[in-house]
């Protein structure tokens, strides 16, 4: 039995992860998703959000070792959080994820990309402290795969997005380097470009590396098949 905690991206909740959940908890392992504050039910005022609020947010939920799942933007916070505090880490697990390197934001990571798909999508929020994705964009950036109730539950879902924890920088020292990483490329992904996504990759031993056919949302467009990879990383 593994145990794993399941980290969103930019705009999602741990909702995002009902169908993995009791997917891998099928195949004995016991995980657990949580919302980063501002996000699903978590009632943070957005502009109370910084990265370090998401980093203790990731650490007070391991009470006990586990394989970390970041998704998305999460591959910053929970690099940080594990450089900080590394012994509570089994393993970090990069799904289409930005990988930083001390002194990368989440913002800076995606400027890095030489395509850009979702700049058309990004609707910044009156006040300036928050932004959302434009609704009528998103099935083709996170969830083109996705059945239409699957699409509907998302749209539901999404929360405005607090922009400081996106454009604070991670200040690392190398420890989260020590850890085992592994890294799953979305090839199909319209969110972030699959090609940078294979760059940040190539930064993990090739054994270490899985691509498969999806979306930027496999939680919700094929949760058993995430799911059974997720149980070969942890079975190693």
């Amino acid at each position: 039995m593994t145990r794993f905690l399941l980290v969103h991206g930019s705009a999602h909740g741990a909702w995002c992860w009902r169908d993995v959940l009791p997917a891998l908890t099928a195949l004995g392992h016991e995980a657990q998703a949580i919302d980063l504050p501002s996000h699903g039910a978590d009632t943070t005022p957005p502009e109370a959000v910084t990265l370090e609020s998401y980093v203790d947010a990731i650490l007070g939920a391991l009470a006990e070792p586990a394989i970390v799942v970041g998704h998305s933007m999460a591959g910053v916070p929970i690099t940080q959080a594990a450089d900080r505090a590394p012994e509570r880490f089994r393993r970090l697990v990069y799904l289409c994820a930005y990988i930083p390197e001390t002194g990368d934001s989440v913002a800076t990571l995606r400027r890095k990309q030489r395509d850009q798909p979702l700049l058309p999508a990004v609707r910044r929020d009156p006040g300036g402290v928050t932004f959302h994705f434009a609704p009528e964009m998103a099935r083709d950036i996170f969830y083109h795969d996705c059945s239409d109730a699957a699409v509907a539950y998302a749209l539901a879902h999404l929360t405005p997005q607090a922009i400081p924890p996106q454009e604070t920088p991670v200040t690392l020292t190398g420890q989260a380097e020590t850890l085992p990483r592994s890294y799953i490329v979305c090839g199909e992904d319209g969110a972030i470009p699959p090609a940078y996504q294979r760059e940040m990759a190539a930064a993990l031993p090739a054994g270490d590396v899985y691509e498969r056919a999806w979306s930027h949302s496999p939680f919700l467009s094929d949760p058993e098949g995430l799911a059974a990879l997720l149980d070969r990383i942890a079975r190693g």
